[in-house]
């Protein structure tokens, strides 16, 4: 039976000062969990948020995840307070346009690598060290958010989707790696969502097109990614390691 208690667990989310991020942060403090809140750079608006939340002892930490040894930096903070880490969620990342018959070759390399950096490298490492202390708890959860863009495509943006299906490999090829120490990986890959960096276009002439893509006529609400997130978090999924779940709307199908 899935429990969706989670009293007694700590978790890391990335990117929890707005939209898929907060929206799972809030998922599991209601779910009784101690939340470790990251952001990068707004950190008023991230400590307003954490007051918000249900429960005691949230705390909010600050690292460009683009950088290796803030990361690390992060994560010995996390453990001097919390002890432990049962929970990481790897949600954030950078999403840009860069057609290529539209970018200097100058600009493509930098977003290129600003996105590896971020979206990939950023989990990577930060996955790395987190683990760490999983092997020796002999216990653990890491979920990964990806991207439907990783499977279907992103013709104006590949450098995400790139990093996004990278992401799903690494997820899977951890998954097998860590079962030994009893540390269950698993992706997320939402399709479009409605969260602030999407309202604008959701807005737009092309909105009504977007929200098409799928039977449903709709987006997904930034809470049904944190529910499927608590659902793979929780006791009893574990046999779901090395999965991806596509949160999408059957706007893009693959089998």
């Amino acid at each position: 039976m899935i429990n969706f208690d989670f009293h007694g667990k700590t978790v890391l989310v990335t990117g929890a000062s707005r939209g898929i991020g907060k929206a799972i942060a809030f998922a599991f403090a209601s779910a009784n969990a101690r939340v470790a809140i990251h952001y990068h750079q707004q950190r008023d608006i991230t400590e307003q948020f954490r007051d918000t939340l249900a429960g005691e002892g949230h705390i909010v930490v600050g690292a460009d995840l683009a950088n290796p040894i803030a990361i690390a930096e992060m994560v010995n903070k996390i453990i001097a307070e919390f002890g432990q880490i049962d929970i990481l969620v790897n949600n954030a990342g950078i999403y840009q346009q860069h057609p290529l018959d539209q970018t200097s070759y100058q600009d493509w390399q930098e977003i290129w690598q600003q996105n590896l950096n971020i979206n990939l490298l950023g989990a990577v490492n930060l996955t790395y060290c987190v683990a760490k202390y999983m092997m020796q708890q002999q216990s653990g959860r890491i979920i990964n958010i990806t991207s439907r863009g990783a499977f279907r495509g992103e013709p104006t943006a590949t450098a995400y989707g790139a990093s996004k299906a990278a992401l799903n490999s690494f997820t899977q090829s951890l998954a097998q790696h860590l079962a030994q120490y009893k540390i269950f990986v698993t992706a997320v890959a939402p399709g479009f969502v409605e969260t602030d960096m999407t309202r604008e276009l959701l807005s737009s002439p092309a909105g009504d097109g977007i929200r098409q893509q799928s039977p449903l006529n709709r987006v997904a609400k930034p809470e049904e990614i944190a529910q499927t997130v608590l659902f793979l978090a929780a006791p009893g999924s574990e046999f779901l390691t090395g999965s991806i779940v596509d949160v999408n709307g059957a706007s893009y199908l693959r089998s």
